[in-house]
């Protein structure tokens, strides 16, 4: 006898006693998007590599399952939004817009294995393709809360802010776009760890960290990005970060320190997102303490936030959920405005979405096209929902025939048991009626319909209710439909 092979180490099988509930609430939120009008896409597991790489994030980029075959860097699909936007640019571009999508699939990424979190799990979510804030925005917020409510989560809080606000006010500060991004991912480290393990950060990392412009003065770039990975590799600077090659790292620093980038300007936006990312609270609160912060830059976004907030509240979202957060950054480069994230009450994260209004032409798109959209993590849902609120399954009947002349009759009966609503099985191994009752009560069926020579003669069935412990001799069109 061969060895067993057990499931790899982070993945898990999903067995039938878990497949029902994780099922049921699947269809719960799928109904509910599809009750907004969103179409269902269906999209590879397998995608090029370079599809994550350009606007991912070195922090997902990290943990994305790829490989080479046939010469081609291919990688598990990590998160389903640059796909569905893939498919877009190479498909639907000539569709008329607003677009709305939906899917549903598993997910790949090398996470650390915890409670709810798993290196294959299922996203659930939309994409609309062509809405502009604020009215797409507030429609995916509410709509997130919605599909939770409808798969039975009782509790929840949703924390939002807004990246393009931010990115707005790194450059009023003067900072280059990718010291602005920097920053931006920086955010839930500074809330945690404060401004010295962000400074640390930008001192290490080659594309932010401060050296003399004066030193790159005479020489073209190829000479200077020669001078610069010499060094950095001298002094034991770490160049790998994610996929991209030390000499491309190096390029967009030299394009950076051409451009000049003073030490003061880059702690005086650490001083103000310190000061930002403590702003956190519903918005009667948070919405006025950051207009006073603020005012002295000419910041765009806090307008567009209060639009948002009250359309969705005209959706029905309730303001007693509602948590802003100016210091949510989320993991993900291709956030431009709005963003959220949803949380239980115990803490676990159950959805995340935003706004990504250059991801349609970072991927090759005619032209920039607005887009917002949201997944949820559905083994994380499920583990939200309270047992009872789960969807009952359709009733289980078995079907029992006490000889093999009978056998087409229960045949028969079984599908018109079907049409009734009832999940209904026929005895395959000729086990007896004691066998089959011992058996039914094993599997926890509920209804047990026996028919034999009398039955077959009569049109009828012995239907035998386990649960009540009750008996009857009817006609199968006397049979209650399942649910009545």
């Amino acid at each position: 006898m061969g060895s067993s092979i057990d499931a790899v180490r982070g993945m898990r099988d999903v067995l039938p006693a878990d497949m029902a509930p994780q099922t049921a609430i699947a269809t719960s939120i799928e109904r509910t998007l599809a009750a907004y009008g969103y179409e269902p896409v269906d999209l590879p597991i397998i995608e090029q590599r370079d599809l994550y790489l350009r606007k991912l994030g070195e922090e997902l980029v990290g943990k994305v399952y790829e490989f080479s075959f046939n010469g081609r860097e291919l990688a598990l699909r990590p998160e389903w939004t640059a796909s569905v936007l893939r498919a877009y640019v190479g498909r639907m571009q000539d569709q008329p817009l607003p677009l709305r999508l939906r899917y549903a699939g598993p997910v790949f990424r090398n996470e650390r294995p915890q409670r709810a979190t798993f290196r294959q799990f299922t996203q659930i979510g939309i994409e609309l393709i062509g809405g502009p804030p604020p009215r797409a925005d507030a429609e995916c917020l509410a709509l997130a809360c919605e599909g939770l409510l409808a798969a039975g989560v009782p509790r929840f809080t949703v924390r939002i802010g807004h990246i393009g606000l931010i990115r707005s006010l790194l450059a009023a500060l003067g900072l280059s776009e990718r010291t602005q991004g920097t920053l931006i991912w920086s955010l839930e480290r500074l809330r945690e760890q404060g401004i010295a393990a962000v400074q640390s950060k930008l001192d290490t990392h080659p594309a932010t960290m401060p050296v003399d412009p004066a030193l790159l003065d005479g020489i073209d770039d190829p000479q200077a990005e020669a001078l610069l990975l010499h060094a950095l590799r001298e002094i034991g600077v770490n160049l790998r970060f994610g996929t991209r090659p030390p000499e491309a790292i190096v390029g967009r620093l030299v394009r950076k320190l051409r451009r000049g980038e003073s030490q003061a300007q880059v702690e005086q936006a650490l001083e103000l997102l310190d000061q930002l990312c403590r702003i956190e609270g519903g918005p009667e609160i948070a919405l006025p303490a950051a207009e006073v912060l603020l005012h002295p830059y000419r910041v765009t976004g806090l307008d567009e936030l209060r639009a948002i907030l009250l359309l969705a509240v005209a959706h029905g979202l309730p303001t007693d959920r509602i948590v802003l957060d100016f210091g949510l950054g989320r993991g993900l480069h291709y956030y431009t405005g709005m963003i959220f994230e949803i949380y239980a009450d115990d803490g676990l994260q159950l959805c995340g979405g935003g706004r990504y209004d250059d991801l349609v032409s970072a991927l090759g798109g005619r032209q920039s096209t607005p887009a917002v959209g949201f997944a949820y993590g559905l083994e994380r849902v499920v583990a939200a929902v309270p047992q009872e609120r789960v969807a009952p399954r359709a009733p289980a009947v078995l079907v029992v025939a006490t000889d093999d002349d009978s056998y087409p009759y229960a045949l028969e009966v079984a599908r018109g048991l079907r049409g009734r609503g009832y999940t209904t099985m026929t005895d395959v191994r000729m086990r007896g009626l004691a066998g089959n009752l011992r058996d039914a009560a094993r599997r926890e069926i509920r209804f047990v319909a026996v028919v034999g020579a009398d039955e077959r003669t009569h049109g009828q069935v012995y239907w035998r209710d386990l649960a009540r412990r009750e008996e009857h001799r009817m006609a199968l069109v006397d049979i209650p439909r399942a649910g009545s």
